[in-house]
């Protein structure tokens, strides 16, 4: 059921819809060096193939499991000599590209940069990630979607009525509602969603008037398990572990569950996600519950002696009580506002009577002389310069524990005059 033509070829409209550029280039045989980037089973290879139809090019594979330097070097010379002698343009399809290493990529980058030929790579890692820059930098990204179960559906249903590629040749009756589960459980992959059709199709005995009935319950036993899209070291990786802190962050608990859940599934190590809890306890609750950095770290040593399945409950405990928690990014915003002030040059020396005084001949320095030991007033405060210039970074919020703390901070810069205008970064 691989596609032949763009009509038959299923999914990214919003690369391949009519007017659209990636089409008019294939419809118009100028092609130049491009990178397909996406998830197994959205037609990166379909894709390379319908090109490999539709131009004049000579059409060259590779793979990048299966190939080597001498592979890659024996196709560039052919290409050109092909382009000297006769003028052929060669197009060359690398399968897997983010398998070849630095070396094998930088074998590419003379005759790519040239001309000799023209580069189409498919890869399921992010390309800004695992494909060489030069090589990047000198080819059109193409990010390549999940199917919608929508597009699956007529998919599954194409190759029922397939004779010569499909299932066509047998007489099957489909229900909606398996080949609904079908597309719903392959995950946008066109390649699963197929292979569980041929199984449902091919191992339901048919009826005695020769027709094979796939009901729900044929489709549910012939896919398996729904697998996690997860790769350690890719996309999935990074987007779930952002989609985990954003909905702490967001404060949805549920979110916050589902994502963390995902991850265990996919076998992520829990130091990792707890490291992460941590940082973000820090950074978006803050002061307006100090007791969210006090579990996270309680979390992240648990998750220092303790692996999977166990590491589940602290982990979770932590991430549903941030993700309930008042939230404040006051910390952050303050330490990096201070932080700007010094990398832009804005140093100030410290004050004299808040310098060390407890050496010999500090005295006839003057250091340290004037300093108000604070534990001897009142309230254990009294008003003095600590900085030897107005700034103000710290702008508590009225969020939880920290509208108190902002309760007392003002009442401190009231008695000490502090008049200085609030830090904002430019």
């Amino acid at each position: 059921m691989r596609p032949r033509t763009l009509e038959d070829y299923a999914g990214q409209t919003h690369l391949l819809a009519p007017g659209l550029l990636l089409r008019r280039a294939i419809e118009a045989d100028r092609i130049q060096s491009l990178i397909l980037y996406g998830p197994p089973g959205t037609g990166k290879t379909s894709l390379a193939q319908i090109i490999s139809g539709r131009t004049r090019a000579r059409f060259e594979r590779l793979s990048g499991v299966e190939s080597n330097v001498s592979d890659i070097r024996r196709v560039l010379a052919g290409a050109a000599n092909r382009l000297t002698n006769t003028g052929q343009a060669t197009l060359l399809f690398i399968d897997e590209i983010h398998r070849f290493n630095k070396s094998q990529q930088d074998v590419l980058l003379p005759d790519v940069e040239s001309g000799v030929v023209k580069l189409i790579g498919a890869t399921t890692h992010n390309p800004f990630f695992f494909v060489n820059s030069p090589l990047v930098s000198r080819s059109q990204i193409f990010e390549l979607r999940p199917l919608t179960e929508e597009e699956l559906m007529g998919l599954l249903r194409r190759a029922l009525a397939d004779g010569e590629r499909g299932l066509g040749h047998l007489r099957v009756e489909a229900e909606d509602a398996a080949l609904r589960h079908l597309s719903r459980l392959s995950d946008g992959d066109a390649r699963k969603a197929l292979n569980a059709l041929e199984i449902a199709v091919l191992t339901t005995p048919p009826r005695s008037d020769g027709v094979v009935v796939v009901d729900l319950v044929a489709a549910e036993q012939s896919i398996q398990k729904k697998a996690v899209v997860y790769d350690g070291d890719g996309d999935a990786h990074y987007d779930t572990i952002s989609a985990f802190i954003k909905s702490m962050r967001g404060s949805d608990p549920d979110a916050t569950l589902y994502w963390l859940a995902k991850m265990i599934h996919a076998g992520e190590d829990p130091r990792f996600i707890a490291r992460r809890i941590l940082i973000h306890a820090a950074e978006d609750v803050g002061l307006a519950d100090p007791m969210a950095l006090v579990l996270a770290n309680a979390a992240f040593q648990v998750a220092e002696v303790v692996g999977w399945p166990e590491a589940r409950i602290p982990i979770a405990e932590a991430a549903l009580y941030i993700a309930t928690a008042h939230k404040s990014n006051s910390v952050v915003v303050s330490i990096d506002a201070a932080l700007e002030d010094v990398r832009n040059g804005r140093t100030l020396p410290v004050p004299v009577h808040l310098r060390d005084g407890h050496y010999a001949g500090a005295r006839r320095l003057g250091h340290g002389v004037g300093y108000q030991y604070a534990h001897d007033h009142p309230g254990h405060f009294v008003p003095q310069d600590h900085l030897g210039a107005t700034r103000r970074y710290y702008e508590p919020t009225e969020q939880g524990v920290e509208k108190k703390i902002r309760e007392r901070v003002e009442r401190w810069r009231a008695m000490s005059g502090a008049a200085a205008t609030p830090f904002h970064k430019p």
